[in-house]
């Protein structure tokens, strides 16, 4: 499979792509001054526009909420789709043919347009089903889909399709159009018989579309409709190039948008699920693909609700009643600590599942079981306890220590009491012998699943460092500002001076990529450069930092020259010399001129030196920024 795409390629793709037309199909964006352009940010709400595009440089940067980089990053962000296929997007629409790198040790080689050709074979497999269903042969599939309260309407939107009787008639078809045998094996539509001929994966099936975030089909789910049919009730796509059941959730390009609005997402558990809950105004439910709900799909799911700690999401499982659903409840509770935010379980009285339930009681009922949602933690608790006779000794003992270890996990450190007491109301314990347990427990997970870290070693001291509004912090944003904005011009100046001129550590931290990614000297400015020093940053509010004074006006009316680059850096180093010499006197009053007549001799000629060069700075710097 394809593997790295060529940096060459994703430069070439940088540099074809306008960064307003990109921006200007889902903003509105007005002149905002100095070539640059303004909008209200599609990120955060805001009142007044602080989301800046600069074309001149193909970069962007909010101000509001700190996002910011070039076109691919936008998508990656206004999409939710992966670096890889933001810069496949953009490609296409340059039409720019990429180039990969496979992983491992083999050569480099052409893919030759590998995802596009197999996402297009889908596209043809999904419109060649969708007809099929209206044949006499798929009545079952349509009676199917009316037994579960879905019209003709609803198969459209999701794209359901009929595979239909016969070894190949897909394969041929997609055949005529052009496809290879290859590509058809590759994508997991067709298949090597016995006899060695080439036949459909799917017969006689219900089919349901699996998208990925951007829309484009990977693969199928397909339902058994006979019962001469020998097959599993459900047969997936397997593993191919572009269909990974671990990564895919299906719904989610349907429900992405309000995932994100919302801070929400409902997991249910089949196709069917989540067309009940779309229909019945539930846009935010999403199913797993023929495998357990698990870390990967979590990570899917963290990046949409953007579950930080300043912003945790709000995850609701719906499980049916039964041991099944409850043991898969206790096995989403396992992973709940990879979620910041919170998570809860809903679960229908009747022990039907949302599809069930919009047949027999209505959409309203499908909006009700979600808002009766419980936190997780509560129903797990209460399930592990149920197991326990609680009139006896040994039965509350034994519930106690099943249940303590879950709530020494709970994230929130500040609910852990709360919820010993209320484990102790309802074991029927005094809460000394609970609280106990829970700490014991507790003391037994590693330090990462308790949420807690190993005390810092003690900061080495260092000079005091100038706040971000400071005229010494103004003058390093400045001179970071010409090194991403205008390189050619500041290159060889901006480069002689070293990071130890910048007292800011995020400022630093920059003039450190900056030299990382090659040197100002090196670069010809643009987007590229810019994401060649994000991508140098060791530090995530040095790559943030990056983003902003990429689109930041300079402090100067016109363009700037070299007279200007002269006079910040002057003004840059005439800080850190000031600081220097600061040092260097604290140190000499330190120092007997008796006893160590050397050392004392030596600073206070090093002094001298440093006040020499400072005075000349400020004559460099005169005339100010």
């Amino acid at each position: 499979m394809a593997g790295r795409i060529r940096d060459e390629d994703i430069t070439l793709v940088r540099e074809r792509t306008a960064i307003a037309d990109i921006i200007s199909e889902s903003v509105t964006l007005r002149p905002a001054g100095g070539g640059n352009l303004k909008g209200l940010c599609p990120f955060h709400d805001e009142k007044s526009p602080s989301f800046n595009v600069s074309p001149a440089r193909n970069v962007f940067y909010c101000f509001g909420c700190g996002k910011g980089g070039d076109a691919i990053s936008f998508l990656m962000d206004a999409e939710h789709l992966t670096f890889v296929e933001s810069v496949e997007r953009l490609a296409d629409r340059a039409g720019i043919q990429l180039r990969y790198i496979e992983a491992g040790p083999a050569p480099i080689r052409a893919q030759q347009g590998q995802k596009q050709r197999l996402v297009a074979a889908h596209a043809a497999a999904v419109e060649f089903y969708a007809g099929q269903l209206g044949t006499p042969g798929a009545r079952a599939a349509r009676e199917f889909l009316a037994s579960r309260g879905f019209d003709r309407a609803a198969a459209q939107r999701y794209g359901c399709g009929f595979a239909p009787e016969g070894w190949d008639p897909l394969t041929r078809h997609l055949r005529q159009k052009g496809f290879t045998t290859q590509e058809l094996i590759t994508a997991g539509l067709s298949r090597q018989a016995r006899s060695g001929s080439l036949i459909d994966r799917f017969r006689r099936r219900l089919l349901w579309p699996i998208r990925d975030l951007a829309g484009d089909v990977i693969g199928f789910g397909a339902r058994k409709l006979f019962d001469d049919d020998d097959g599993p009730k459900y047969l997936n796509t397997p593993e191919t190039p572009i269909y990974k059941k671990s990564h895919v959730l299906y719904g989610l390009d349907q429900a992405k948008r309000e995932i994100a609005k919302q801070g929400r997402a409902v997991i249910v558990e089949g196709y069917t699920d989540v067309m009940a809950c779309h229909l019945a105004d539930v846009p935010v439910a999403v199913a797993t693909c023929g495998t357990a709900f698990g870390a990967d799909h979590i990570g899917v799911l963290r990046r949409l609700l953007m579950d930080t700690d300043g912003r945790g999401g709000e995850i609701i499982y719906t499980f049916d009643g039964d041991a099944a659903g409850q043991k898969a409840a206790l096995r989403a509770f396992e992973e709940d600590q990879r979620f910041v935010g919170r998570t809860f379980i809903a679960v229908s009285p009747d022990n039907m599942d949302p599809c069930e339930l919009r047949l027999a009681k209505g959409d309203m009922a499908v909006r009700d079981l979600v808002a009766r949602r419980e936190p997780l933690v509560d129903f797990a608790l209460r399930q592990i306890i149920s197991r326990y006779d609680l009139d006896t000794v040994d039965g509350r003992v034994e519930a106690m220590r099943h249940t303590a270890p879950l709530v020494a996990k709970i994230k929130d450190r500040e609910k852990r009491p709360e919820y010993v007491r209320k484990l102790a109301g309802d074991l029927g314990m005094e809460i000394e012998p609970v609280q106990r347990a829970v700490l014991a427990a507790g003391s037994q997970q590693p330090p990462a699943a308790r949420g807690d870290r190993r005390p810092a070693d003690p900061p080495a001291p260092r000079r005091p460092e100038p706040t971000i509004d400071s005229p010494q912090s103004l003058v390093e944003r400045e001179a970071l500002k010409l090194a991403l904005q205008v390189p050619v011009l500041a290159g060889p100046m901006f480069d002689a001076l070293g990071p130890d001129a910048y007292l800011h550590p995020v400022h630093r931290a920059v003039r450190v990529a900056v030299d990382g990614a090659g040197g100002a000297a090196t670069a010809t400015g643009g987007a590229v450069w810019i994401e060649r020093v994000r991508d140098a940053c060791g530090d995530l509010a040095a790559a943030a930092l990056v983003g902003e004074l990429a689109v930041e006006p300079l402090r100067i009316d016109g363009e700037p020259d070299p007279r200007y680059v002269s006079i910040t850096l002057a003004r840059l180093e005439v800080g850190s010399v000031t600081a220097r010499i600061r040092d260097l006197k604290s140190k000499i009053q330190r120092v007997n001129p008796v006893a160590s007549k050397d050392e004392y001799f030596a600073l206070f000629g090093e002094l001298l030196s440093l006040e020499q060069h400072a005075r000349a700075l400020r004559e460099q710097a005169a005339g100010g920024l």
